[in-house]
């Protein structure tokens, strides 16, 4: 293990990483993107890396047109933005690995040239994509061995990847962005007719950014700024902390409905607001501050379920993805998702290295004028956030994957840990709703959700669509914590996912303890 070896929270990190983007190969990998926070165990300082690509520079709406689409095709070449998770990588290491960068690409390397038995779950998706993959000839090649998705128990091998990972074990991100990878990436853009160049992947730089916070009732929590969702999970949270969450039980319906109807308020300044602040201002202050957070929880009526809701205002004068949270025994903690978005990503195998472009181009708008249009060199609104919040002694990594389902189940965990006292473990498998669109009544909870809470928010004129007990629409998600008090290290892994709290080994050949969390 990575921590065992003296290696730190983010070593750990991207080790996993670049493992489960061989056995998760739906779901995340070197074609994909990166948000990172960090907690420096010595310091306490909180930083932020927003390792998101943008469109390339001749990837306009006159493009997409001429292509035949008259809005954002979801897969496909002209999905395709800068692949940013390898930049990320190094900027990561760069900044606080100690291990040698070539060593966290072992296990990775291992996995992919000498195979690992495929899980059920991974199985699942894996079949479900057929389609998509049979659409590509290299997707057919690599992971359509014998014309089938692998079965459960089944050695998956993808030397191609392998050979991927060695470059970036030698070569670092510079094979990737301008070196043999980058030529293939150009070679599979350019046969499919794509616009790729070789400037936008040479001339491509993640971002140090500085995570937006809010205070929630005694606990300072982090998110990034946009052009991600993180600001919804915190308006979310200031709209929730002017009603009395803690003095209702966990699962009622007075609780939920409070938190759905803040979710609401939340996701209509989201889908209105959100997008690359390069490119136009986002009023992200206003959207998470306490007054602005006053005047949405007042339009919410205790009683009444509202069905249709409107953006504020708020100017002055929303997949695929993995999440893993890691801590060491110098308390540095890391918040760490990635993910190609959907499942497979564009759908498109880079010639020669056996991995997925990610499609997250897909969530541009062409709508002329709206906060997330097309335009070249933009970054897309992204809906993978981490997230992070302490109090005192206390300081958590944690993240909840799927979708436009993540802003709103990091406000619920966040209250099921502040409002209702859980543990980090407890909060992870508390049952959660969700909301995927951005209008109407309907709201998707959790079967273990108990049945007059169901019924009180029928009466409320909620319509509840009722899923499994674990059901993945309301995603997976990892957390540690750090006592710093007690230099002691916790973990936590949800259910819903087969991912697991992983602790280092204990001492007994002189190496120190910390807890490592990672989900797949």
């Amino acid at each position: 293990m990575v921590l065992a070896r003296g290696g730190s929270a983010i070593d750990a990190a991207i080790a996993a990483n670049a493992a489960l983007g061989v056995v998760e190969p739906m779901m995340n990998g070197i074609g994909g993107d990166l948000f990172v926070i960090h907690r420096d165990g010595k310091t306490g300082k909180i930083t932020g890396l927003n390792a998101s690509g943008w469109a390339p520079k001749a990837l306009t709406a006159d493009a997409i047109k001429k292509s035949g689409h008259w809005s954002m095709p979801g897969d496909g070449i002209h999905s395709v933005t800068v692949p940013g998770c390898v930049d990320g990588w190094e900027k990561l290491h760069k900044k606080f690995g100690k291990l040698p960068w070539s060593d966290l690409f072992q296990p990775a390397i291992h996995y992919a040239r000498h195979g690992f038995p495929v899980t059920e779950l991974i199985q699942g998706a894996w079949q479900g994509s057929h389609g998509k993959l049979d659409a590509d000839k290299n997707g057919r090649r690599v992971y359509l061995k014998d014309g089938r998705a692998p079965r459960v128990g089944d050695i998956f091998r993808n030397p191609e990847l392998a050979s991927a990972l060695q470059l970036l074990a030698k070569d670092g991100a510079n094979a990737f962005y301008r070196g043999p990878i980058a030529r293939s990436i150009l070679a599979t853009s350019k046969r499919l007719g794509g616009t790729l160049s070789d400037a936008d992947l040479a001339e491509f730089q993640s971002e140090w950014v500085e995570p937006i916070s809010t205070d929630y009732r005694g606990w300072k929590v982090f998110e990034l700024p946009p052009n991600g969702q993180g600001m919804a999970a915190l308006e979310m949270l200031n709209i929730m902390e002017r009603h009395p969450i803690g003095d209702f039980e966990a699962f009622s319906a007075a609780a939920l409905h409070h938190k759905i109807e803040a979710q609401k308020l939340a996701y209509t300044d989201l889908n209105r607001y959100v997008g690359d602040p390069k490119f136009g201002p986002v009023p992200v202050a206003e959207l998470i501050s306490k007054a602005y957070a006053k005047k949405r929880a007042a339009l919410i009526d205790p009683e009444k379920a509202s069905c249709s809701v409107s953006a504020g205002d708020a100017l002055s004068g929303g997949g695929d993805t993995i999440y893993m949270s890691a801590v060491d025994k110098d308390g540095n903690v890391v918040s760490l998702i990635q993910s190609i978005y959907l499942s497979f990503g564009s759908g498109i195998v880079v010639d020669d290295f056996g991995f997925h472009l990610h499609n997250r181009g897909a969530l541009f708008t062409l709508e002329p004028g709206h906060a997330n249009e097309l335009k070249p060199r933009k970054r897309p609104f992204h809906t993978i956030i981490p997230g992070y919040m302490e109090r005192d002694n206390l300081h958590v990594g944690f993240g909840i994957m799927g979708g436009l389902n993540q802003a709103q189940a990091h406000a619920q965990y966040v209250s099921y840990i502040v409002d209702h006292g859980f543990n980090i473990q407890a909060a992870m498998e508390a049952p959660r709703f969700t909301k995927l669109n951005f209008s109407g009544c309907d709201v998707m909870l959790e079967d273990r959700f108990p049945a007059a809470s169901q019924e009180a928010l029928r009466g409320k004129g909620h319509y509840p669509q009722i899923q499994g007990p674990f059901s993945s629409w309301m995603g997976g998600g990892q957390a540690v914590m750090h006592d710093s008090r007690n230099k002691v290290n916790h973990g936590a892994s949800d259910p819903r996912k087969d991912g697991a709290a992983v602790p280092e080994p204990d001492p007994y050949w002189g190496e120190t303890s910390a807890v490592r969390g990672a989900s797949k």
